[in-house]
């Protein structure tokens, strides 16, 4: 639990490599989120450590700009063919991010999570820098470090009481 509590956006980054060790550990965390049904899970990833294609990621919208200081970056993609529900194939795919943030925070790490789907224009702009087939669509980018300078996973209090209601609104 300490580690729901203390994982924050990261959005600069030290020049420091991520081991690959890390990455499959990343990965790994990401492939137990929960499907949506009977073993259907449509997550597949591209892992980026190139700089010059980290620097396009950064160009695909204005939000994306702080991908470019991260030293890897995962892309993370539905296959179409591999969900159960295609209306809710986001909430499969919101699932195994997190894990990869709630993953990148305990190995000391930092991400960032970066939208792309639903908005068209981004995930065209993901599926021709990639050549994706049609039944591949991407979801989001996550910029991964270590944190930088003033960057940090620490605990803030967002429990906000208001917000709960038992039994009716």
């Amino acid at each position: 639990m300490k580690t729901i509590f203390e994982r924050r956006t990261i959005r600069k980054f030290s020049e420091k490599e991520i081991e690959d060790e890390k990455i499959t550990k990343l990965l790994k965390a990401a492939m137990q989120a929960p499907g949506s049904r009977m073993g259907m899970e449509p997550w597949e990833f591209i892992v980026i450590k190139n700089k010059d294609t980290i620097e396009k990621l950064s160009q695909m919208s204005p939000n994306a700009k702080k991908v470019k200081g991260a030293n890897t970056a995962i892309v993370t993609l539905a296959n179409m063919d591999k969900v159960h529900y295609p209306k809710v194939w986001q909430q499969d795919m919101s699932a195994a991010v997190e894990n990869i943030l709630l993953e990148a925070a305990y190995l000391g790490l930092g991400g960032l999570w970066i939208g792309t789907a639903p908005i068209q224009e981004r995930m065209d702009y993901l599926t021709e820098l990639f050549q994706l087939k049609e039944n591949i669509r991407p979801f989001n980018i996550i910029a991964l470090g270590y944190p930088g300078e003033g960057q940090e996973n620490k605990y803030i209090n967002k429990y906000d009481e208001t917000r709960v209601h038992y039994e009716k609104y």
